[in-house]
C-alpha cells in the first residue's frame, strides 16, 4: 500500500508545485529579460540519465515566450528519432499572453517526416514536429519530450544561452550517469558577470542560471561558443550503434576509431590496383604518386550522402566506392587512403568541423566530434590535407572550409591532435594592375588583370564555371561603385599546378565622373574600393574577431582627356598598425597620366572589445582614401 500511495502524494506534490510557479503571463517576465529580446525562455530543464555504456535517456522540459514574429525562429517543435533513438514522449501547450492555457497537443498531432538533407541517398533519420501558426503575438510553448538512446557517444552541450535577442528566466542540466562510465566535463567562457550554480557528486551533475539579459550580435563578433558559456560532454567508455568504444585519451579514441570503422574497410580490387600501378608507372616520389591518386578519385567518383546507423559514422567499404563511383566524405577519403596504401604512400583518415566559420575539435576532451572528414598526407615539408569530396580543387588546397583549425588524425596506432594549414595574409594575396582612359564627357574605358593565390583563389575560381550572364553580374557586384558599368570582355584562366587564378576584363562606363560646370570629379581608384566601414558602438560589449587576414596589391594607371588639367588631387596616405597596413598613393607620370598605387594587409586576431573603435577608425580612413576624388578642368 505505501509503494502505492508514495509515488501518487510525490506526484501529486510535484504537479501542484509546477502549477504554482509555471506563470506565464508575459507580465510576470521581468522587464530586463524583455529589453533586446524577441523571445524569452521561462524554463529550459534538461536531465539526462545514461543508466550504461548503451542506454541513455534525455527528458526536457522547455518553456519559451514568443513576444514577436521574429521570435518564431527561436522556437523548435521538433524531436529527431531513428532505429537507435526513439521517442518515449512528446506534447505541447500553448498559453496566451496572460498565461491562461489555450491547447494542447499530443503526440498524434505532430507530424512524421523524413529529415531530408537534399544530399543523402540513404537517410534513415526522421522527425516528429508541430506545424503551429499562431493566433496572436505574444504567446508562451512548452514542450516536453521524452528520448531514449542506445547511443552514449553523443551528449548534448549545455549552453545556458543560445542565441542574441532572446532572455532566458531559468535554464538547467542535470546529467545522472554510473561512476565507471567516467563522465568527462569541459566548460569553456565561465565567468562573475554570468554566475552559473554548479554542484556534483559522484554520479552527478547539475548546473542552474537564472535571469540571463538578451544580447544583441555586434559586427565582427566571434562565433557564439567563443564568447558565451558552453559546457562540452563526453563518456570515456561509450556505444555508438551498438558497437563500443573508450575514449580515455585521443590516442585510444583514434585507435578505436581506426579498428572499429576502418580496418574492415580497405579491401581494393586487383583490377584497380593494378590500374593505380600503370598509372604511377615509374614515378616514386609519394607526393607525385598522390597527386595521381587523387585526380584518379576525382575523375571516377562523386560526392553522396549516406546517414544510415553506423554508416552515418563508418565509411562505406572501399571496394563499393570502386564499384559504384560514389560515395560520402568519409567514403571517398578512405577510399583514397586506400589507393594511396595500395601503392606504398601513408595517409590518414582525418576528422573536422568543417565551415568557412572555423571550429576546433576540442583537444582536452576526447570524444564522438566533427562533422567531416578529410586525408592527411604526412610529407617531407609537412603534412599536406586532401578534400576528397571536390571534383575541382587542387590537389593539397583545402580553402576556407577546413583550413587553420585542431583535427583528429586517425592512425592505427592511435589518434592525434594536429592543426590544418594557416593561410597567412601574406600566402592569401590578390593583385591588381589595371589602367583606364576617361573622356572629356566623363566616360571611361578600360583594362584590369587581377591574380588571386590562397585563400583568394578560393573565393575566385569559382566564376570559371559560372554562365556568361551570371559572370558579368558578380562583376558589377564587384566593381558596384562604377555606375553604367558594360563588360566587354571576360578572359579567366586556372592554373592548379600554382593555385592561381586570373581574371583579365575591359570594360566601358558612361558618366563615370561627375561633370560640373565643365569640371570633372572621380576617383582615382577605380578598380579596388573597399567601402566597409564596420559599425559605431557607444558602449561595446564583446571582442571582436578578424577570422583571417590577406592582402591586396594594385596598381591602375589614369589618362586623363585631352586638354584638361588638374585642379585638385589627394595627396594619400600609409598608415601601420597591429590589424594590418594600408597606403595609397598618387603620382603624376606626365600632363595627362596619373599612377595610382595601393597597398592593404589585414591581420586575422583576436582582440579586446577596447581595440574596437582602433580598428574601425582605420577601416573609415582606408573608405575615405580609397573613394578619394580628383578635381580636373579644360585648361
Amino acid at each position: 500500500m505505501r509503494l502505492t500511495v508514495l509515488p501518487f502524494l510525490f506526484t501529486l506534490i510535484s504537479l501542484t508545485v509546477f502549477s504554482q510557479t509555471s506563470n506565464y503571463a508575459v507580465a510576470a517576465i521581468p522587464d530586463s529579460l524583455k529589453q533586446n529580446a524577441n523571445a524569452v525562455v521561462r524554463l529550459s530543464e534538461m536531465n539526462i540519465t545514461i543508466s550504461s555504456q548503451n542506454s541513455m535517456i534525455l527528458k526536457s522540459n522547455h518553456a519559451i515566450t514568443i513576444l514577436n514574429e521574429l521570435g518564431l525562429n527561436s522556437l523548435d517543435l521538433s524531436e529527431h528519432y531513428d532505429k537507435r533513438r526513439k521517442i518515449n514522449k512528446i506534447e505541447a501547450t500553448v498559453y496566451n499572453a496572460f498565461g491562461q492555457q489555450i491547447k494542447t497537443y499530443k503526440r498524434k498531432d505532430f507530424k512524421d517526416t523524413s529529415v531530408a538533407d537534399g544530399i543523402s541517398i540513404f537517410n534513415d533519420n526522421r522527425a516528429l514536429y508541430l506545424d503551429y501558426t499562431p493566433i496572436a503575438y505574444p504567446f508562451t510553448m512548452v514542450i516536453e519530450t521524452e528520448t531514449e538512446t542506445s547511443n552514449t557517444a553523443f551528449i548534448p552541450s549545455w549552453l545556458p544561452l543560445e542565441e542574441y535577442l532572446v532572455g532566458v528566466e531559468n535554464v538547467a542540466l542535470t546529467i545522472n550517469f554510473k561512476p565507471e562510465l567516467k563522465l568527462k566535463i569541459k566548460e569553456i567562457n565561465f565567468s562573475k558577470s554570468l554566475p552559473i550554480t554548479k554542484t556534483e557528486s559522484v554520479n552527478s551533475i547539475h548546473y542552474s542560471v537564472k535571469n540571463i539579459a538578451a544580447k544583441r550580435r555586434e559586427e565582427l563578433s566571434p562565433d557564439f561558443q567563443k564568447i558565451f558559456p558552453v559546457v562540452y560532454f563526453g563518456l570515456e567508455n561509450f556505444s555508438l550503434e551498438n558497437v563500443q568504444g573508450n575514449a580515455s585519451s585521443w590516442a585510444e579514441f583514434g585507435k578505436w576509431m581506426y579498428e572499429a570503422l576502418l580496418a574492415d574497410t580497405e579491401e581494393i580490387p586487383e583490377e584497380t590496383v593494378l590500374k593505380i600501378k600503370q598509372l604511377i608507372g615509374n614515378e616514386n616520389n609519394p607526393v607525385e604518386r598522390a597527386k595521381i591518386v587523387y585526380k584518379y578519385v576525382q575523375e571516377k567518383t562523386r560526392y553522396v550522402s549516406v546517414q544510415v546507423g553506423i554508416g552515418g559514422w563508418k565509411p562505406m567499404d572501399a571496394k563499393e566506392v570502386d564499384k559504384f563511383g560514389y560515395g560520402d566524405c568519409k567514403a571517398l577519403t578512405n577510399y583514397t587512403r586506400c589507393l594511396l596504401k595500395s601503392v606504398g604512400v601513408p595517409s590518414y583518415y582525418t576528422v573536422v568541423y568543417a565551415g568557412t566559420n572555423r571550429q576546433d575539435v576540442q583537444n582536452d576532451i576526447a570524444s564522438v566530434q566533427g562533422n567531416h572528414v578529410i586525408l592527411t598526407l604526412p610529407t617531407a615539408n609537412g603534412p599536406m590535407w586532401l578534400e576528397c569530396t571536390s571534383q575541382i580543387h587542387p590537389f593539397g588546397f583545402q580553402g576556407d572550409f577546413t583550413d587553420d583549425r585542431t583535427v583528429l588524425v586517425v592512425k592505427p596506432e592511435g589518434g592525434e591532435i594536429v592543426r590544418t594549414k594557416l593561410f597567412s595574409e601574406n600566402e592569401t594575396i590578390k593583385t591588381l594592375k589595371g589602367s583606364y582612359q576617361l573622356t572629356s564627357e566623363g566616360n571611361f574605358t578600360g583594362k584590369v588583370n587581377m591574380v588571386s593565390k590562397g585563400l583568394e583563389y578560393d573565393n575566385e575560381f569559382g566564376k570559371e564555371r559560372m554562365s556568361r550572364e551570371n559572370q558579368i553580374k558578380q562583376y558589377k557586384e564587384e566593381f558596384d561603385n562604377i555606375n553604367n558599368l558594360t563588360i566587354k570582355k571576360i578572359t579567366l584562366n586556372n592554373n592548379p599546378k600554382s593555385i592561381e587564378f586570373t581574371e583579365e576584363l575591359e570594360l566601358q562606363a558612361e558618366g563615370y565622373a561627375q561633370n560640373s560646370g565643365g569640371k570633372l570629379m572621380f576617383a582615382l581608384n577605380a578598380f579596388n574600393q573597399n567601402s566597409n566601414v564596420p559599425k559605431k558602438y557607444k558602449n561595446r560589449e564583446f571582442p571582436f574577431e578578424i577570422q583571417r587576414g590577406y592582402t591586396n596589391e594594385d596598381e591602375t594607371e589614369i589618362t586623363l582627356p585631352e586638354g584638361f588639367m588638374v585642379e585638385a588631387k589627394p595627396n594619400g596616405t600609409e598608415l601601420t598598425n597591429e590589424f594590418g597596413y594600408y597606403k595609397i598613393e598618387f603620382a603624376a607620370t606626365s600632363d595627362n597620366k596619373i599612377i595610382c598605387k595601393r597597398k592593404l594587409i589585414i591581420k586575422k586576431g583576436f582582440y579586446d572589445k577596447t581595440k574596437y573603435e582602433e580598428y574601425r577608425k582605420f577601416r573609415e580612413t582606408i573608405a575615405k582614401n580609397d573613394n578619394s576624388k580628383i578635381v580636373i578642368a579644360k585648361a
